[in-house]
């Protein structure tokens, strides 16, 4: 007989615990109480800080290709050393944007902002090279009017971050002010594509308007809403809100003149071809020349009359 066994020791027999009560049997031989199930989940079950820093890395992908969506527009514009139509508000608004984050990132203006401040850096140099590249291809009025917004851009952040430092002491007010200013220019860049927008609606056509740009838009300001959400945060909830409205907006102008643009796209390599070869070989420039007007591809001849008048008094006199 056992020790435990014996009738005056059972009650030093420990009782049965819990945490091994109505075994679960897995399989290949796993015995797991329910107990043991939960705490199991428990350790598994992912934070919502966990989520957040996995939604803004996505975040800060997305980011990139936003910033790098333009790399052929601007290998384009440097290929031609001209900036052609496209305009350069929404990289100027965008440096803007970047530089202000940078601010607002700061771990002296709001601390634990690291995703928010290595993105923004990064889109601040990309920006900063795009905007170099297009003073470097415009000409006249349009580069110093380019140049002076890139001056009174780096001035006015340059003392807004000065002012921050220097009057406000504290991190709370220091973010709210950066906050604040950060959702006013978050704003202004995704609302500069309203100028392509426009000329998109006025042209029919979205040759200046780059689809990558649209989706890349659209994309990262999904991630970012998200980001913000999960753990509210004002400051970028609303213009990343902002930034997924207008980016549907263009997403549906690409829908509607998509169609559009590859018809004048077709029709002006059929211009070009009927340019280059003529019924009587000779070129446009030697047509014009001799007074022949082309019209809807007949060649008409004027003022047969009036040559052969000057050849009869030639032949008078």
């Amino acid at each position: 007989m056992s020790y435990f066994n014996r009738p005056d020791r059972r009650d030093l027999i420990p009782p049965p615990s819990p945490l091994y009560m109505n075994v679960c049997h897995w399989p290949w031989g796993l015995e797991i109480s329910p107990r043991c199930c939960v705490l199991l989940l428990g350790k598994m079950v992912v934070s919502a800080d966990t989520i957040r820093t996995a939604v803004g890395i996505m975040g800060n992908a997305t980011a990139l290709v936003l910033f790098f969506s333009p790399a052929p527009t601007f290998c384009r514009i440097w290929k031609s050393r001209s900036v052609e139509q496209f305009p350069a508000t929404p990289y100027l608004a965008t440096l803007l944007n970047c530089m202000m984050w940078v601010l607002y990132g700061l771990p002296m203006v709001h601390p634990h902002s690291t995703l928010v401040l290595t993105i923004n850096g990064s889109g601040l140099v990309i920006e900063l090279i795009y905007v170099l590249v297009f003073l470097g291809c415009s000409h006249g009025d349009q580069r110093l009017r380019v140049l002076l917004v890139l001056l009174l851009e780096i001035a006015f952040v340059g003392a807004v971050g000065a002012l921050i430092l220097t009057l406000v002491h504290s991190h709370e007010r220091r973010s709210l002010i950066a906050g604040v200013l950060c959702v006013i220019f978050g704003a202004a860049m995704y609302a500069a594509p309203l100028a392509a927008m426009r000329q998109v609606i006025r042209t029919r056509s979205v040759e200046f308007m780059p689809l990558p740009l649209s989706l890349a838009s659209f994309v990262n300001g999904l991630c970012w809403t998200t980001y913000a959400t999960i753990r509210f945060d004002l400051f970028i909830t609303i213009p990343n809100g902002l930034g997924v409205a207008f980016a549907v907006a263009q997403l549906a102008l690409h829908a509607v003149y998509h169609g559009s643009t590859a018809r004048q796209k077709k029709g002006g390599r059929r211009e070009a071809e009927i340019g280059l070869v003529k019924p009587n070989g000779r070129s446009l420039e030697e047509e014009v020349a001799k007074g022949i007007r082309v019209e809807s591809g007949v060649i008409s001849v004027e003022e047969t009359n009036k040559s052969s008048m000057g050849t009869n008094k030639n032949l008078e006199v």
